[in-house]
């Protein structure tokens, strides 16, 4: 029995969709993967400063200075981890 070329046609787009689908959710698991890791080490280096800020300005727990100066830390972090990552989007 001979196969229908039109059974082959109707099956292409069908499997090209299985597999753009398939690699859709490998890249969102990746992603959703580096996002869990990056907030593990974002946590990490939340402690450590907040360790750090403690330990130039020990006031106790819950000094208002040493809030503030973490604040700004922090802050000034992320404004240049988001500069420098502009600046490597832009390159592509």
């Amino acid at each position: 029995m001979a196969e229908n070329p039109n059974q082959e046609k109707k099956t292409d787009p069908l499997m090209q969709e299985f597999h753009e689908t398939k690699n859709a959710i490998k890249e969102n698991l990746l992603t959703l993967v580096v996002a869990a890791f990056t907030l593990v080490a974002a946590l990490a280096w939340n402690d450590a400063v907040q360790s750090l800020v403690k330990t130039i300005f020990p006031q106790g727990n819950g000094g208002i200075i040493s809030k503030f100066v973490y604040a700004i830390i922090a802050t000034i972090i992320v404004a240049v981890i988001s500069l420098r990552l502009r600046k490597i989007a832009a390159k592509k």
